[in-house]
């Protein structure tokens, strides 16, 4: 290889380094925001993530940085590796996205995301929409801005321009349709409301009401964790009042959790999908010249990202082989056994009825959900629904797909942090994980034996190691549907995911 390919390359490399230290910066005063920084200081954090927003985007436009990918590009040899090739596509494509940004879109933005979540978690803990609106409001308006100032690069491989919508929806899932989402999320509008509605007949889990105090529950989490290979050098959890995970750097990775009164199981089941995430996170390629600072040691998507945590929480932390090493441990923090059997516990883990929420939800119930999410999106974002009309829009989807009717905006149209940073087009991740993580799924018990009996026999360092060989590795060398077919040699479809519920529902049946 050339000393002026390298040459050129290590200065390239230097240059998004950097951006990935400021980048580094932003994420953790995002953390600090959501875990430790007092309400009051929400105008001030507002400002700083505005500046840095704006910092970051003039290192990711400025003539400097064009120079620099530029030179690269001219001193590429022809023997350079493919990921080499792809890594400046891939960073090429991102520049003709964010030379389109006005700078001072980027630092509004911003500023009115963290206005906006700190309006909502007032809104939510007063239950009252009128103190979030004004702000959804102007994230709407300023989102729409960005997506038609994208609108020129933001062209599909037939020719076809992309809808407002789905403009917004590439950073979270690059080449996503409304056409592509229509095909894979409707036939849950016919899969999931018979089986929800065949739940209702299945057995009870625990024999009477209980709940655990806050630390038993924080020292449940800690073990499910330290089980799973948690790591105390590079990995820290918080608390926070919507669950997340986040990089801050090369070998630093945070998750958050949650215990909400009355649902025992909710920081439970919470840290293992945040974990699911944080995995995924650390076992993105790091080899070579992959992570840090180059985009192919970035996530494929959301819907991949969502499918580990949801493998995680629902294949593993739901099933009956794990259900039968926790019981005893709950029993012992409760101080009773309130089950009388690891059968009753594992129902319990698995109740499986239309709820209120969409992170407490079941696995039947979660798409529609996100369904719902999906459709007012839509109205919100391209359909010209007045934000007044959200909460009436939110309570009647709720009783069409749900049949249940929150009994106030907190549990209702103000229950998601996502609308509060105007993150439109993320939601349909979460369902696109559902069928992901179950193709993904069927293709590993195909290779190793199903996931119960691997469970069973404590070869749970198999499963990760499964995933860390054939899914962690691509990073974004390709998108979501590209990744299920590499991995499992068939397209993306909704069947995997209906043939494994129906499956589980016949298991907790008997």
């Amino acid at each position: 290889m050339s000393d002026t390919f390298c040459t050129a390359w290590d200065q390239l490399r230097a240059h998004l380094h950097t951006t990935q230290l400021l980048g580094g910066i932003h994420s953790t005063l995002y953390f600090d925001q959501n875990t430790a920084m007092p309400s009051a200081a929400a105008g001030w954090r507002g400002e700083q993530l505005a500046l840095l927003a704006q910092q970051l985007h003039e290192r990711q436009t400025n003539p400097a940085y064009q120079d620099l990918l530029a030179a690269a590009e001219h001193a590429l040899p022809a023997q350079a590796p493919a990921e080499q090739r792809h890594n400046l596509h891939l960073l090429k494509r991102e520049l003709a996205r964010q030379s389109r940004l006005e700078p001072a879109l980027v630092g509004a933005i911003a500023q009115a995301q963290a206005e906006g979540y700190s309006r909502w978690q007032e809104a939510k803990q007063r239950n009252d929409f009128g103190l979030f609106a004004p702000s959804l409001q102007r994230l709407i308006e300023l989102r729409l801005e960005q997506a038609q100032q994208l609108a020129p690069v933001e062209i599909q491989a037939d020719g076809r321009a992309r809808s407002a919508w789905e403009i917004l929806a590439q950073p979270f899932e690059p080449d996503i349709s409304k056409q592509q989402l229509t095909a894979l999320l409707l036939p849950l509008r016919e899969l999931l409301p018979p089986l929800l509605e065949r739940a209702r007949s299945l057995p009870s889990g625990s024999s009477e009401a209980w709940d655990l105090s806050e630390a038993q529950q924080e020292s449940l989490c800690t073990d499910l964790l330290l089980n799973w290979g948690y790591n105390q050098e590079r990995c820290q959890r918080a608390l926070s009042p919507h669950p997340f995970s986040c990089t801050l750097g090369p070998d630093d990775f945070r998750i958050t959790t949650r215990v909400v009164e009355g649902q025992p199981f909710s920081a439970f089941l919470a840290t293992a999908h945040e974990w699911g995430h944080s995995l995924y996170e650390q076992g993105l390629p790091r080899s070579g010249e992959h992570w840090f600072p180059w985009p192919l040691g970035e996530a494929t998507s959301m819907a991949v990202h969502e499918s580990q945590s949801l493998f995680y929480e629902n294949r593993l932390g739901r099933s009956q082989a794990l259900a039968r090493r926790w019981h005893p441990r709950f029993t012992a923090a409760l101080g009773r056994d309130v089950w009388g059997s690891p059968q009753a516990f594992w129902r319990d883990l698995n109740p499986i009825r239309a709820g209120l929420t969409r992170v407490e939800a079941d696995e039947v119930s979660y798409g529609l959900h996100v369904l719902l999410r999906y459709e007012l999106e839509l109205a919100l974002v391209e359909g010209g629904m007045p934000v007044a009309e959200l909460p009436e829009a939110w309570n009647r989807g709720m009783q069409e797909l749900l049949g249940v009717k929150p009994a106030n905006d907190a549990q209702g149209c103000l229950q998601d942090v996502h609308w509060s940073e105007g993150l439109f087009g993320y939601f349909p991740s979460y369902a696109l994980g559902h069928l992901i993580s179950a193709q993904l799924s069927d293709t590993l018990e195909q290779e190793l034996g199903t996931i119960e009996s691997l469970l069973e026999a404590g070869r749970d360092a198999e499963l990760g190691q499964w995933l860390q060989t054939r899914v962690y590795p691509l990073g974004r060398s390709v998108n979501a549907a590209e990744l299920v077919e590499h991995v499992s040699g068939q397209p993306l479809s909704p069947e995997p995911f209906g043939r494994y519920l129906r499956q589980k529902l016949e298991r907790l049946e008997g």
